[in-house]
C-alpha cells in the first residue's frame, strides 16, 4: 500500500470519528439539556407554567427530528466504516435503529394521539436512553484499529 492511499484512509477515519462524535454530542446533548438545563431555568426565570410547557413541547419536537437526522448521518458512518451488516450485528447500529424508531414513534403519536403526551414523553425518554448507551459506545473508527 502506498503512503498516500494509507494517509488518506487515517484522514477518512479521523473525518468519520470527528462527524459521529459532533452529531453524538448535538443530539444526545440538545435532549438531555432540554429537560435538565433549558427547562428548568425558563421556571426559575419565573415564565408561567403554560408558556414552559409549550416551549418544552416545540423545543421537544425540534429535537427528535434533529436526533433522527443525526442517527441517520451516524448510521452513514457506521455502514462506511463497518459495512452494511454492522446495523444488525454490532450494538451501535442496534441503538441508532432504535433511536430511529423512537424518533418514527414519537411523531406519530404527536400526529396521531396528540392528547396522550404521557407516550410521548415515553418516546423522548426511550429516545435519550438510546442515546446515553450509544455514548457509551466506541466511536467506529477506533473500535476497527483497535482490533488490528
Amino acid at each position: 500500500m502506498s503512503k498516500s492511499n494509507t494517509s488518506d484512509r487515517r484522514r477518512g477515519f479521523a473525518a468519520a470519528t470527528v462527524i459521529w462524535q459532533l452529531t453524538q454530542v448535538f443530539w444526545v446533548g440538545g435532549l438531555w439539556m432540554l429537560h435538565f438545563g433549558l427547562l428548568p431555568a425558563l421556571g426559575k426565570v419565573g415564565l408561567a407554567p403554560l408558556l414552559i410547557e409549550d416551549i418544552g413541547s416545540l423545543m421537544a419536537s425540534l429535537l427528535v427530528a434533529f436526533a433522527a437526522f443525526c442517527a441517520g448521518v451516524q448510521v452513514m458512518v457506521l455502514v462506511q466504516a463497518q459495512g452494511l451488516s454492522s446495523l444488525w450485528q454490532d450494538m451501535r447500529g442496534q441503538l441508532l435503529l432504535m433511536a430511529m424508531l423512537a424518533c418514527v414513534a414519537y411523531f406519530a403519536v404527536r400526529v396521531g394521539l396528540p392528547e396522550e403526551l404521557r407516550w410521548q414523553l415515553f418516546c423522548y425518554l426511550v429516545l435519550g436512553i438510546t442515546g446515553l448507551l450509544l455514548v457509551m459506545q466506541p466511536v467506529p473508527g477506533r473500535a476497527r484499529r483497535a482490533r488490528h
